[in-house]
């Protein structure tokens, strides 16, 4: 009556998270490279045998990047949208990728994976709830704005992995160009630490037991600055900072508490690395 939680890497650099039950799981994005997923869940005791599918937020390469070896090796169906197929480095997919609809279940044994709309600048992206026995888990990353289909997924969910992309000051006062600063910050990027924790604040469901915030900025972000924000008001929910160098710990999400049951990272704190 659980669901297995770890980030396997969450940045710029690459992105793909594990969900699952005790005999199913599903990947969310292949951006590392296969045999870096193959170690780092080998790492966690986490068997490929148990994936029944690969689900894509959008096209972009850090998305994507370990995808197609992935698909090739273990023959994982993939599911993604006709409009995210459209990309260049998405093609193959043609005829093999399974395609789905926003707020349309998707039911894989035990368990059951429902897309909702986000706003990026990609071809048609989505962010994930994965449930398992009315235990949910979201996965929302590479957002540009806190939507509504956010809010109202976010309150649902008994642990969520959330975007927490740049320190507003680091970015406003950093070396990247003007066009680059507008596009993250502009409505169809990232959301800041500031809208992350806005949202945590007004929205987390009494019974939100872990957050997992992710897809830190290398360069505009600071996961102490993260955890300064986060650990005085997190009250029953563990925070943990999700890495762009390593996986996470495996956590085990029951309704009621979000315990390790591996500990691969081997932090002291609450960080899964930085």
């Amino acid at each position: 009556m659980s669901l297995q939680v770890a980030s396997l890497n969450s940045g710029s650099n690459g992105n793909c998270y594990y969900i699952g039950n005790q005999h199913e799981a599903v990947l969310i994005d292949a951006g590392i490279s296969c045999r870096e997923i193959e170690k780092r869940m080998k790492r966690l005791e986490l068997s490929m045998k148990k994936v029944k599918a690969v689900f894509i937020t959008h096209e972009h390469n850090d998305h994507i990047n370990g995808l197609h070896r992935l698909v090739k090796r273990h023959r994982v169906p993939v599911y993604v949208t006709h409009a995210t197929r459209r990309n260049a480095l998405l093609a193959w997919t043609e005829g093999v990728g399974l395609h789905f609809q926003a707020y349309e279940p998707i039911a894989l044994g035990g368990l059951t994976v429902t897309a909702l709309p986000k706003f990026h600048d990609a071809n048609d992206p989505y962010s994930f709830v994965v449930e398992h026995n009315g235990i949910r888990v979201g996965v929302f990353t590479d957002m540009g704005r806190v939507c509504d289909h956010l809010i109202r997924a976010f309150k649902t969910c008994h642990a969520a992995i959330l975007e927490s992309n740049y320190d507003e000051h680091m970015l406003e006062t950093g070396g990247y160009p003007l066009p680059l600063k507008d596009r993250i910050r502009g409505g169809f990027g990232h959301i800041s630490n500031k809208q992350a924790l806005q949202l945590f604040l007004e929205h987390r469901p009494p019974f939100m037991s872990h957050l997992f915030l992710g897809h830190l900025s290398k360069n505009n972000n600071r996961p102490e600055l993260v955890e300064e924000l986060f650990r005085p008001v997190a009250g029953n929910t563990r925070v943990s900072i999700a890495s762009r160098y390593q996986e996470s710990d495996v956590f085990h999400i029951s309704g009621e508490s979000a315990e390790i049951i591996s500990t691969a990272a081997s932090h002291q704190l609450s960080l899964f690395g930085t």
